[in-house]
């Protein structure tokens, strides 16, 4: 069953440096954090505080190509965690087809950003990550 999150926010891991994603249940108080690099977390923290760019970034050019494609993404969804690492796969729909795409949670947040598509996880990844 996939579990529809929403972008909690961005904090700074105190140990590692790192910055972290955390994803909130939009039905509980459930939370998700997702270790991710500093290019993702600026490219989800530019678009949460809705600042542009004189350039597109990675993620808004991959919009483009989507957008000229008439390819849509419908959601994407956090699919598993293994050994500490999170997977995620992209949904797409062209014409009448659905297509998966393998991607990193950091990358596929930040492309749901800008394309406003839901965020899911799965119910098994958040009980893995915290056990």
């Amino acid at each position: 069953m996939e579990i529809e999150m929403k972008i909690k926010g961005l904090v700074v891991d105190p140990i590692s440096k790192m910055p972290i994603v955390v994803l909130e249940d939009l039905n509980s108080e459930r939370i998700l954090p997702i270790w991710i690099g500093v290019f993702e977390a600026n490219a989800i923290a530019l678009k949460i505080e809705d600042i542009s760019t004189p350039r597109p970034m990675t993620h808004d050019l991959v919009k483009n190509f989507l957008d000229k494609l008439n390819i849509s993404v419908e959601k994407i969804v956090v699919n598993d965690v293994r050994d500490n690492t999170f997977y995620a796969l992209i949904y797409c729909r062209y014409n009448d087809q659905v297509i998966t795409i393998d991607s990193r949670p950091s990358d596929a947040i930040a492309l749901s950003l800008r394309v406003e598509a839901p965020i899911f996880v799965e119910e098994d990844v958040g009980k893995k990550a915290h056990s």
